[in-house]
């Protein structure tokens, strides 16, 4: 790989490269920055978000804070149809499931990754190789007084299941706007959990996810679609 992009050293830096982008295959990208590029993403899910990491000068990897902390700032790639609708849901960060008494959604890891959120659509289905899909414009968010309250609502609803003893009854139909869902590799990675009589029991990994409504509906208010 080419040497590493440095870290932008303002917000308008980082919109300014997020706008540079636009337009542009990524295949395009992969070559400038010396990094081959997947036939298809089934064993490389995370290829595109890392490729655009690195071009843009994040480096917080899969820490729990955000991928540009000195600018307040979490980049999340979202890919869209030829209709600007989103394909899949967008992940947030893992959920903790033990050691949560006191934890509110003022100090909650998913308030401080959606706090401001530069979007970088990714254009092309399934289908396209992942090559050949491009780069869209940036979108820079920072959540409305509705939105904050909705994630809120959700959030608070959710963590008290989990702190019940109820992560297992959790399905991805809960919450309007964010869900939960197991996140891990496999089926056999297993985590501590609070089980229904308090004890501690072992379960899948879960992870936080915006609901495709949400970030839809997201994308047609600031794109006028």
């Amino acid at each position: 790989m080419n040497t590493p992009i440095s870290r932008p050293d303002s917000v308008a830096t980082l919109l300014n490269r997020a706008r540079q982008l636009a337009g542009q295959p990524l295949a395009a990208l992969a070559t400038e920055l010396g990094l081959s590029v997947p036939g298809n993403l089934r064993r490389d899910k995370g290829w595109i978000g890392q490729l655009l990491e690195l071009s843009l000068g994040a480096h917080a990897g899969s820490k729990p804070e955000q991928d540009f902390p000195e600018l307040g700032v979490e980049l999340k790639t979202i890919p869209l149809d030829a209709s600007a609708r989103p394909l899949e849901t967008t992940f947030v960060c893992v959920a903790p499931l033990l050691d949560i008494a006191g934890l509110t959604w003022a100090t909650s890891n998913v308030r401080n990754k959606l706090s401001r959120v530069l979007w970088v659509p990714v254009i092309g289905d399934r289908n396209t190789p992942p090559g050949d899909r491009l780069i869209g414009q940036p979108l820079l968010w920072t959540p409305s007084e509705e939105e904050e309250w909705l994630l809120r609502q959700d959030w608070e609803e959710i963590m008290e299941l989990i702190s019940l003893g109820r992560v297992q009854e959790i399905t991805a139909r809960h919450g309007q706007t964010l869900q939960l869902r197991p996140k891990a590799a496999n089926g056999r990675a297993l985590t501590d959990a609070i089980g229904p009589d308090g004890s501690r029991i072992q379960t899948r990994p879960r992870g936080f996810y915006l609901k495709t409504g949400f970030t839809s509906a997201l994308l047609a208010r600031h794109f006028m679609l």
